[in-house]
Formats: structure tokens, C-alpha cells, sequence
């Protein structure tokens, strides 16, 4: 049927406008497709760049070189030292048991650290190298590289890694490393990137753990060029990261080792400060042990010997341990006495051998009693009832005062692990700590060092050196940083009457040099070099009325653990002191015949710069000491020689 012309100009009218309408609109999408790309290649052009930037380039942290650590002398401590291991990437090794199974015929691989990279495999991404084994020696490594072709993502590396050369000698000093564990990112609320590397070692205990921040250094970076799996393809530039500082110590190598060796086998500990600056030149702790077991993880084995050892050589027992002083805070009860003019150097007390106070029966260690005593006799003989009178007329709060004047109770700040505060208690202590009012008898026990009264060694080094200076000696360990000289620690003149110091040191000098003082069998008899020391014995038991009325039991024939400890505090030169020493021998009986001695060879040692002559130890004594000082070097010689085949 034909249509007529108005029908085919309305029906091309609307097709007109519909196209007019469709073409609009396509207009419209393609200008606003044309505007977007704009903004996206022209407007947005940086950002996106970097965004496809970052996609195919990654930063790498690159680990700094560890601060190194040495002596006063420059004798080197802890060190960072080249060694060989052996890497895996297990998406390149694919079947990751059997490479490391035909690995394992090559060279011995310890199956515990096996068992700790599978670990690290589960918890790191799979491109990622993990370490099998680790300071193996180049004979190792050639048979690795000989035989690549059947060890797919087997890498041999050269790195850094730990060492202490001077093993025992400053385990407890130096502490060690060791890689970074969950425990230690669970401590720290904004973790460092650089702690997150495989393997990356930081400071556990000790000097290393105190400055880990300083001796870490700072991190450099590297830029790679990686595909989509994140893979490495190549390296594009690099910049290297900041050393850590160099630390030198103020303890004395040579002076360490032979304390290290003097203390032998006994569960002991000693600390000599130097009265002129501060400086600690030696703070040996026995038994010790080898801190390079640590560095890549200890056996379970070595770990359990270690922790089950009765000695505890795991304990820095110089500055973490903390005993009832004994007789060596009799200095301290007697300047608090003269300080407040309650008491006359000629004044004399009866001692019969015990005291009554409050019903109770304080004894003195010398059953029969020591007659009349004035204070020069009563430090020289070490009688106790003197003590006795003397507390309860200062009263412990004075006594405690005095005590932290003299840097007892005070936590004196070294960089190292677990330093002891000790205790001076009073009564406000009493009363906030067990609610409970304070006693006399605690004041009487308090006098001759027991109760409540706790000390380090540390800190009765330091009240050695102030008895002995009448400064307030602070210890210091760091020498300097980079070669920068750190502040001494010689202290200001303390407001301590002259006079009644020189009475103290008077009868410290009884002790060492007099025929009834308790140290005359150590004594030194070199002129210009003679020793002020004062002994003590801590009784770590009770002895019950029944036991006194039998006769106290010697602690020789004591279980080792119920013996009482040894101690011993001294200073050399009486006249002009350069040096003071602490020593406790746990359980080691009297203090005149286990710890005297020690601290004697130890102020000697140092006074000469090395070993003594004999002519300055009592003619009696010399052949034993000659024999002592033969078997202490036969032991240095081997120890050096155990050193030279371990680094060669």
C-alpha cells in the first residue's frame, strides 16, 4: 500500500529527531570520555606515574654494621666478624625437603636449625632467602657451589655476625645478640622496619641490649626492581646505612680476665672501681659462659646444662645479686653514730658474747665474747654487741640515711642488665611494705648488715670508694663513644666530718694489718701499697637456741646452699687510695678466709698493672701464691690458644 507524502515527512521528522536526539548523546559520552582521559594523562599524570613506580620498584632496608665495643686499652670485646651460610628461597627450591636432604650429604646441618627455618619459611613470604646453616667454613661453601646445578634456590652468602673473643670473660658485661623474636616486637609499640629483616640480630642482655639504639647504627636502603610475584629482578641503586658507635668500656681486659680466673670455680663475684674517676676496671661474675652460644640461637642442651647449674652462671650476680652485707656495713653504723655525736672513739662497750633486747638474745659470732671494745677494736675484731648498743641509740632511720648516703638502697645507673637497687630499710619501708611496725630487733639485725639489709657487690664497691675518698664516687662503665670522653664519675667531697672518716678508715686498717683483725691473713705488706678491708659473714639460715646450746654447727659440715656467705670490702693504698673492691663468695663460709684473699690478689693486680712481685705477700704465703699465679697463667695461655685455633 502506498503511503502518502504527509506520512513520509511526519515519520522523517521523528527520525530526524531521534537521531539528532542518539547522536547527542554519543556526543556527549565521548566528550566526557575525552575530559576523564585528560584528567587522568595530563592532571593526574605524577600520580599515577608513582603509583606504577612503586608497583615495579621496591625499597630494601640494608642492616648497618654493629657498633664495635673495647676495653679501656682498645683490646677489642664484641666485634663484628665475615662469615659464610647457606640461604634457601623456597619458591625457587620447589620441593624444599629434598634440597635440603641433599644438602644435608654435602655438609652436617643441625637439625634444630633446620626445624627453626622451616618455621621461618611458614612465616616469611616464599621469595624471601631464609638461613640453614650458619658460620660454616669455606670448604663448605666450595662444595655448595660445586654442586649448584642440583641445589635449585640454594645461595651461599657472605655476612656479618657477632663475636666475642673474650668469651667468660665479659659474658655478664657485654651480654650478647641475637635475632629479633615475636617476644621482642611484642615489647616495643612502633617497631623499626629494619627489625622485621630475617635473621636480623639485636641485643638481648647486657651492654648490648642497654645501648642496642646506639650500637644498632641506622639503616641504609637499596632500590630493586621486582615482577608481579615480587620476585627481585635486578637492583637499580643503593645507599648505604650509618654504623653504630664505637663504645669503649672503662673495664681493663687484662685486670677482668685475671678476676674472671681468680674468682675459679666458686660462685662468686667482684667488683674493683678506680677512687680517682669512677671508672669500674673490673666486675667479674663466676661461673660465667660463652656468650657466642647465643648469637644464633642456643642449643637445647647447652641451654638446659646452663639453667640447671646449682651456680646459677647464667645470673650477673656483681650487680643482679643482692645480700644481707654482713659485717662490711659496720662503717655505716659507726658514722652514723659519730655523725650525731652519740658516741666517743675512746668509749668502750661490754661485749659477754650476745645481747638481751625486748626478751630476746642477740649474739655476737665470737660465743665468749669480746670484753671491753671501743670502735677501733670493735671493726678490727668484728664485734657484734658493739653494733648492738650502738642502734639502739642512733635508731634505724639514721642508719639507713647514712646507708644510702654511702650508695647502699640506691640503684646507681650502668648500662647493664638488671642492676639491683638493693635495700637501706627504715620504718616508713616497713610500715608500706608489710604494714607493720618497726622493731628494735629489726634495728639490731640491721646494724651488723642482716634483716632486712640487702647490697650488690656493686654497690659495696662504692661505698668502699667513699669511705675510702670521702667523695661521692659514682661508677662508670662507658670510657667514651666515637672517641668521645664521657663524664667521670669522681664525685664531689661528701659533708661527712674528716675526723670521724679517718676513724673509720683507721679501724679498716686494723682489720688488714693488725694481729687480731680478722683480714690480717690477707694482707698486703709492699710499702706504700697496704690494704684497709673489712670482712663479713651473712648468715643465710637460722640458728635455732637448741643448735646454740649443742654448739653451732661449721659451715664445712653444712649442706653447700645453707652455708654463709663470704664478703669482703677493700681499698688500697691506705694512704692515698686508688682502688676499692668488693667480694662475696655465696656460701662460702668466712668472710676473712673466702673473699679476702681475692679482693687482696684483685687490688694487687691492679696496683702493679699486672702480676705482683712475691715480696708483697707475707713470707708464709709466698710459695702458694707462686703456685697460684703459675696455674692462673697455664690457664690464660690455654684459654688464649683455644681463642687463635677457634678464629683460625
Amino acid at each position: 500500500m502506498k503511503r502518502n507524502t504527509k506520512d513520509v515527512e511526519a515519520s522523517h521528522r521523528k527520525m530526524s529527531r531521534r537521531a539528532l536526539f542518539l547522536g547527542g548523546l554519543q556526543l556527549a559520552f565521548a566528550g566526557g570520555l575525552a575530559m576523564r582521559m585528560r584528567h587522568l594523562q595530563v592532571d593526574q599524570a605524577d600520580q599515577f606515574r608513582l603509583l606504577a613506580e612503586e608497583n615495579r620498584i621496591n625499597i630494601r632496608l640494608i642492616p648497618p654494621a654493629r657498633g664495635q665495643i673495647y676495653d679501656r686499652n682498645g683490646m677489642i670485646l664484641a666485634q663484628n666478624s665475615q662469615s659464610y651460610r647457606i640461604t634457601i628461597v623456597p619458591e625457587d627450591a620447589g620441593d624444599v625437603d629434598a634440597v635440603i636432604e641433599r644438602l644435608s650429604r654435602l655438609l652436617p646441618l643441625d637439625p634444630e636449625d633446620i626445624e627453626r627455618a622451616k618455621t621461618e619459611m611458614r612465616r616469611s613470604p616464599p621469595f624471601l632467602p631464609i638461613t640453614l646453616a650458619d658460620q660454616i667454613s669455606w670448604d663448605d661453601i666450595s662444595k655448595v657451589a660445586v654442586n649448584a646445578p642440583a641445589l635449585p634456590g640454594i645461595t651461599p652468602e657472605v655476612g656479618l655476625t657477632r663475636v666475642y673473643p673474650q668469651r667468660e670473660d665479659f659474658a655478664h658485661v657485654v651480654g650478647y645478640v641475637g635475632p629479633v623474636s615475636d617476644y621482642d616486637l611484642s615489647k616495643l609499640t612502633d617497631p623499626e622496619p629494619i627489625l622485621r629483616i630475617p635473621r636480623f640480630q639485636i641485643g638481648k642482655v647486657g651492654f648490648e641490649a642497654k645501648v642496642e639504639t646506639s650500637l644498632r647504627g641506622k639503616a641504609g636502603a637499596k632500590r630493586v626492581e621486582v615482577n608481579a610475584t615480587g620476585r627481585v629482578m635486578r637492583e637499580l641503586d643503593r645507599r648505604e646505612g650509618e654504623a653504630g658507635a664505637d663504645m669503649q668500656l672503662t673495664i681493663d681486659a687484662e685486670l677482668q680476665s685475671y678476676t674472671q680466673a681468680r674468682l675459679g670455680s666458686e660462685s662468686a663475684s667482684a667488683v674493683l672501681i678506680d677512687c680517682e674517676s669512677g671508672d669500674v676496671q673490673a666486675i667479674a661474675s663466676a661461673p660465667s659462659f660463652d656468650p657466642n652460644l647465643f648469637v644464633r640461637g642456643i642449643s637445647v642442651a647447652d641451654y638446659r646444662m646452663l639453667t640447671e647449674d646449682k651456680y646459677r652462671p647464667l645470673a650477673n650476680k656483681t650487680v643482679q645479686g643482692v645480700y644481707p652485707p654482713g659485717s662490711t656495713f659496720k662503717m655505716i653504723t659507726a658514722l652514723a653514730a659519730l655523725e650525731e655525736g652519740l658516741i666517743g672513739t675512746e668509749e668502750t662497750v661490754w661485749c659477754p658474747g650476745h645481747m638481751e633486747v625486748s626478751g630476746r638474745r642477740f649474739h655476737c659470732w665470737k660465743r665468749a665474747g669480746h670484753g671491753h671494745v671501743d670502735l677501733n677494736t670493735s671493726l678490727k675484731s668484728s664485734c657484734d654487741v658493739y653494733y648492738y648498743d650502738l642502734a639502739i641509740k642512733v635508731g634505724i632511720d639514721k642508719i639507713s640515711a647514712m646507708a644510702k648516703r654511702f650508695g647502699l638502697g640506691v640503684r646507681h645507673d650502668l648500662p647493664m642488665s638488671a642492676v639491683a637497687k638493693g635495700l637501706a630499710p627504715n620504718r616508713a619501708w616497713k610500715s608500706e611494705t608489710y604494714g607493720q611496725d618497726w622493731l628494735v630487733g629489726d634495728t639490731v639485725n640491721a646494724s651488723i648488715g642482716q634483716g632486712y639489709m640487702l647490697a650488690s657487690p656493686l654497690q659495696l664497691a662504692v661505698m668502699t670508694a667513699r669511705l675510702a675518698t670521702g667523695r661521692s664516687v659514682e661508677p662508670r662503665l662507658v670510657k667514651s663513644i666515637d672517641g668521645v670522653e664521657q663524664p667521670g664519675g669522681a664525685g664531689e667531697a661528701m659533708d661527712i666530718n674528716p675526723n670521724n672518716l679517718r676513724t673509720v678508715r683507721k679501724g679498716m686498717y686494723s682489720v688488714s694489718n693488725e694481729r687480731r683483725g680478722t683480714g690480717y691473713g690477707s694482707r698486703i705488706i709492699a710499702e706504700g701499697m697496704r690494704m684497709a678491708g673489712k670482712s663479713g659473714t651473712s648468715q643465710v639460715r637460722n640458728i635455732t637456741a637448741a643448735e646454740r646450746a649443742a654448739g653451732v654447727i661449721r659451715n664445712e659440715d653444712l649442706p653447700w646452699e645453707r652455708r654463709d656467705h663470704a664478703l669482703f670490702v677493700a681499698y688500697a693504698p691506705y694512704d692515698k687510695p686508688k682502688y676499692a673492691a668488693a667480694v662475696v663468695v655465696e656460701h662460702g663460709g668466712g668472710g676473712s678466709k673466702a673473699a679476702a684473699p681475692i679482693a687482696r690478689d684483685v687490688l694487687l693486680q691492679a696496683l702493679y698493672g699486672g702480676t705482683p712481685p712475691l715480696e708483697a705477700y707475707p713470707t708464709k704465703d709466698r710459695s702458694r701464691i707462686q703456685a697460684q699465679q703459675e696455674r692462673l697463667e697455664r690457664e690464660r695461655l690455654k684459654r688464649d690458644r683455644g681463642d687463635d685455633s677457634e678464629q683460625a
